[in-house]
């Protein structure tokens, strides 16, 4: 399946995008895929996961997330079936 495509109706935007990904020698994608995720950092508040991982690393913390998911997990016992 093709990759969907971003269509920008804002002329300022696109030519925005367009120049910083000359002078950054980066794709356009990658310009509005960064702007994006660092909106989505500034308007909730979250820490984006490479700099979460970091801070975990630095401060000595090692989490087997593969555990935790597995104690908190409880598996679903299926549908009920009423047949007469």
């Amino acid at each position: 399946m093709a990759e969907r495509q971003l269509s920008v109706r804002s002329a300022k935007a696109s030519e925005i995008a367009h120049r910083l990904a000359l002078r950054e020698r980066r794709t356009v994608a990658s310009i509005v895929e960064r702007a994006l995720q660092d909106y989505d950092v500034k308007t909730t508040g979250r820490e984006p996961v490479e700099i979460f991982h970091a801070r975990l690393a630095a401060n000595g913390v090692d989490l087997d997330l593969e555990e935790i998911i597995k104690e908190g997990r409880i598996p679903h016992e299926g549908p009920h079936l009423d047949l007469p």
